[in-house]
């Protein structure tokens, strides 16, 4: 069964606003995976929790709460401060579940959660997970995707893949691939709307290659 081989993913991306909410909703859907944000900064109201859970149909994923929600929309060790509390990576607990489980980070790899120089980076590391890297196809995506790629191989954290996000650029792809080796999971094109339906077509294209150790 697939389910004794649970999956600790952690979706992170090469820069802010590149897909990584939408993309999650796609690997939680795909896998009936259990969804995790630890922080969460600004739209409290709609939150990406709140997103992922009304774009996921699957009667199994369980929505675990956010470790930290902060009100303002900046990097959480701003946001933090502006609060007057103090993100330590120790207040990560990551949730029970013998799911699968899909982590979501904020922002890229190296948004500081604090003063003392902990990042996103350093959560993926705390939390012993493998990483999906989301990367949005733009002038300029490759420096950042191979930036991504650097610093993850630096620390040794293992890649899942990558999904490509937006109009396909062979050109830009393959020389990501090439440079970095991963596996594509996946390429989600521009969508006029995001429902659960666009959400349940790529999961079932997607899910194959989560599935593949």
């Amino acid at each position: 069964s697939v389910w004794t081989m649970a999956q600790r993913l952690f979706v992170t991306g090469i820069g802010t606003g590149v897909g990584k909410t939408l993309i999650s909703s796609v690997l939680v859907q795909a896998l009936k995976a259990d969804y995790w944000k630890p922080v969460q900064a600004g739209d409290l109201a709609n939150s990406d929790t709140h997103l992922v859970r009304q774009l996921v149909s699957n009667m199994r994923s369980t929505f675990h709460k956010e470790t930290w929600a902060l009100e303002h929309p900046m990097s959480p060790h701003a946001a933090a401060s502006r609060m007057g509390v103090h993100i330590k990576l120790s207040d990560f607990v990551v949730p029970e579940t013998k799911n699968h489980l899909i982590i979501e980070g904020a922002g890229g790899l190296l948004v500081p959660l604090n003063d003392e120089g902990d990042t996103i980076l350093d959560l993926i590391e705390h939390v012993r997970a493998n990483a999906v890297v989301v990367s949005q196809i733009y002038l300029g995506s490759i420096n950042h995707t191979l930036l991504t790629a650097h610093a993850l191989k630096t620390r040794g954290v293992a890649v899942k893949g990558v999904v490509f996000n937006g109009a396909p650029n062979p050109d830009t792809e393959s020389a990501i691939l090439r440079q970095t080796g991963w596996k594509v999971l996946g390429r989600v094109l521009p969508e006029s709307a995001w429902t659960a339906e666009t959400v349940e077509r790529y999961a079932d294209d997607m899910r194959a290659a989560l599935l593949e150790c």
